[in-house]
């Protein structure tokens, strides 16, 4: 079991647990400059991912939002498999633009105009699922743009977490059904997949009973424009760095 793979899905997995996106988030660009190649890093964080928001969803499906879902499959969905399948040896890096996409979005709540702009832009919901989509087929930061269209909407806690978890988890579900169809069988032992597996679940079970329920709405908000304002700075830094 490597602990450099440990270490990062301990840490993602807690940011996971509170906010519904983090594994494959942040664990994608740390496992990629620890010098794990795209495909492997997708195989590991997969299937971590989607276990944690399975149980995010069964705790609170009843506050998913369906219409949002449903548009995600129509017009995310799609883009996603296209762009991983056409260029799944290819790696483009346009965290740069994500990340200061991230913090005007974390501003808006202290800026009107940034306010007024994001409501604008949104009205164009099927356009921004569809890049969303796309980025997230050739990148693995979609959930980026997700966190961000979530905030923007201001739904309760429970609401935000639900619907990015099962948003996330159908992202994450496809993404592996095209690696099986591409034909990579390259991912980690089965064994040491259980083991991380196991862990994040307690992880998991452990920041929901002493973290995410202390949290109520407004800081829940407060906190989730932090976590994105800090998910666009280290976005900037590593597309600085690359």
């Amino acid at each position: 079991m490597p602990v450099d793979i440990l270490a990062t899905l301990l840490l993602t997995t807690v940011i996971q647990s509170i906010f519904g996106v983090g594994i494959l988030l942040f664990g994608t660009p740390l496992l990629l400059l620890l010098g794990y190649e795209f495909s492997y890093t997708l195989s590991v964080l997969l299937p971590i991912s989607i276990a944690i928001n399975i149980l995010q969803v069964l705790k609170h499906y009843s506050y998913i939002d369906l219409k949002l879902y449903k548009n995600v499959l129509l017009y995310s969905i799609p883009f996603i498999v296209l762009f991983l399948f056409i260029i799944s040896s290819i790696r483009l890096n346009i965290g740069l633009i994500i990340g200061v996409f991230l913090i005007f979005v974390a501003l808006k709540s202290v800026s009107p105009r940034i306010e007024t702009a994001l409501k604008v832009m949104l009205r164009y919901e099927k356009l921004y699922l569809i890049l969303m989509g796309i980025v997230h087929g050739i990148t693995n930061l979609g959930g980026s743009l997700l966190t961000a269209l979530a905030h923007e909407k201001n739904l309760p806690k429970n609401n935000t977490r639900a619907t990015i978890a099962i948003c996330y988890a159908t992202f994450a579900l496809f993404q592996l059904l095209t690696l099986y169809f591409i034909g990579y069988d390259g991912g980690m032992p089965y064994a040491d997949t259980m083991l991380l597996l196991q862990t994040s679940i307690v992880v998991f079970l452990l920041t929901e009973e002493f973290i995410y329920k202390k949290i109520d709405n407004k800081k829940y908000t407060q906190f989730f424009a932090v976590f994105l304002a800090l998910s666009g700075i280290l976005l900037l830094l590593k597309s600085l760095n690359a």
